[in-house]
């Protein structure tokens, strides 16, 4: 078990925070007062005060809590360890969720420019608020619901009018759910049914692509002739590259099976390090394209998170020059 070493807000975004004798965490919004309270996933910012002192020691002594724009300074936490879903209380009331493990650094800040070093892109953690209440330094801070920073993270995406109206079961999302968990051990940390419109897919597709730390995410429904099935077009709108081994994959499995495979209009890439992969909307359809590519899936996100080992070689053979 950690304490709360500091907190610290700030009225503006942008700016270093000023550390506060008790924060009132509110819950779905962050800390009272904070500039980046609000109704989005990176409510609050943390960070171990074992990396905050690395960079007072290379000569900055006179940096303050605050300075990295952080809330919470936690000391005695495994934090870097932690993965998105992770569940943190603090004191007896507050209770925060892992959303987000870094960030991209879109300006040079202050410590930049003093250290040559700005730490919270790299060992910051952001948390929603699960529960509210008050908390004060030296209150106590314990995680629990821990799943470790190794593990894949995967959002699930149900793309249907009928089941978004409640008028059909999702039974292909909760089943491709299940392959992931239990055949690459991931983390479903959300799963979401969505109508089928163009704007409102991509729209999510960008939010969870767009800095949340995810490895995979799955979109299944309206890859086919419909004129409602437009999940492709909202796919292309956030793919940077296109991975079109995993689509031939696909549609060669299940032409296989039957002769409709090749009316199949299913996507798949990568939007900054997330892999999206579209797939049908059928519970069998989309388990099937999903095990035809699983194979190579492990492989594919460990190089995305920057392994470094050598894609031509069986992963046998690697294991046998350990």
């Amino acid at each position: 078990m950690g304490t709360v070493k500091a907190l610290c807000i700030s009225e503006n975004t942008g700016e270093q925070k000023t550390p506060v004798e008790s924060a009132v965490f509110l819950a779905d919004c962050g800390i009272e007062g904070d500039a980046h309270a609000g109704d989005w996933h990176r409510q609050v910012s943390l960070l171990l005060d074992t990396d905050i002192e690395s960079i007072r020691q290379k000569g900055l002594d006179d940096l303050s809590d605050g300075d990295f724009a952080e809330n919470v300074i936690l000391s005695g936490v495994d934090l870097n360890s932690f993965g998105l879903g992770t569940r943190l209380r603090l004191g007896d009331d507050v209770v925060l969720s892992i959303s987000q493990i870094g960030k991209v650094c879109h300006t040079r800040c202050r410590i930049f420019y003093l250290a040559g070093d700005c730490i919270m892109p790299r060992l910051g953690i952001f948390a929603r608020v699960e529960s509210g209440g008050t908390v004060r330094p030296g209150d106590r801070a314990e995680a629990f619901d821990v799943i470790d920073r190794d593990t894949l993270q995967a959002v699930v995406l149900t793309i249907s009018d009928r089941c978004s109206r409640g008028e059909a079961e999702d039974t292909a999302g909760p089943a491709t759910a299940s392959i992931l968990t239990e055949s690459l051990g991931a983390n479903i940390y959300r799963t979401e049914i969505l109508p089928d419109d163009k704007e409102t897919i991509a729209a999510r597709l960008k939010h969870y692509s767009d800095g949340h730390s995810i490895d995979l995410m799955l979109a299944v429904g309206g890859t086919g002739f419909s004129p409602r099935d437009v999940t492709p077009e909202a796919a292309r709108e956030v793919i940077d590259r296109l991975t079109p081994g995993l689509d031939e994959a696909m549609r060669t499995s299940s032409a296989a099976k039957t002769p409709h495979a090749m009316l199949s209009r299913a996507v798949s890439g990568i939007a900054g390090s997330t892999l999206i992969i579209t797939l049908p909307g059928s519970q069998r359809a989309a388990t099937e394209n999903l095990q035809a590519v699983l194979p190579a899936l492990g492989h594919g996100l460990a190089k995305l998170r920057g392994d470094k080992s050598d894609c031509g070689r069986p992963q046998n053979e690697e294991q046998a020059d350990g």
